[in-house]
C-alpha cells in the first residue's frame, strides 16, 4: 500500500452509542434524548442540527460545542491521543463525525472561520470522506 503510513495510529472504533436507538426512532425528542443521555455526542449533534434548522445560530453552536466536547471525551476514553483514523464506515463513530460537523457548520454561521478550517482538518485528519458522507 504505497502512500499509507504504516507507523501511524489505529483507527479509534467507539463503543455503540446508547443514544443511537433512542434517537432515531420516528418522533424522538432530541430534548429527551439529550436529558436522558447527555453525555452522548450524537445527541447533541442532532440537538444542533434541529437548532440550526430553526434558525437558531447561536443555540446551535451551543449544543454543537458541547457535542464537540462530549466527542472528544468519548474518543479519549477509547484510547485516541489527539490524531488518527475515526471512520465514519464504524456507525458507533458517527456520533463524534457529525458533532464536529455541527460544530463545523454552526462556526460559519457565526462568522467564525478559524474555528471551521480547525474542525475542516480535524474531519479530514479523522476520515477524509465524512464531510461528503454527512453532507449527503
Amino acid at each position: 500500500m504505497i502512500g499509507e503510513n504504516l507507523l501511524g495510529p489505529e483507527p479509534t472504533l467507539l463503543s455503540e452509542d446508547p443514544a443511537a436507538a433512542t434517537a432515531s426512532q420516528p418522533g424522538a425528542d432530541p430534548e429527551s434524548v439529550v436529558r436522558e443521555h447527555p453525555e452522548s455526542p450524537l445527541a447533541w449533534a442532532i440537538l444542533a442540527d434541529r437548532a440550526d434548522a430553526a434558525g437558531d445560530e447561536i443555540e446551535a453552536y451551543a449544543f454543537a460545542r458541547v457535542g464537540y466536547h462530549r466527542g472528544l471525551d468519548a474518543l479519549r476514553k477509547a484510547g485516541w491521543r489527539g490524531a488518527g483514523p475515526v471512520p465514519w464506515s464504524h456507525e458507533p463513530n458517527r456520533g463524534v463525525l457529525r458533532a464536529l460537523y455541527a460544530l463545523r457548520r454552526a462556526a460559519g454561521r457565526i462568522g467564525e472561520q478559524g474555528e471551521v478550517e480547525r474542525l475542516t482538518e480535524f474531519l479530514n485528519g479523522a476520515d477524509p470522506g465524512a464531510i461528503a458522507a454527512i453532507e449527503g
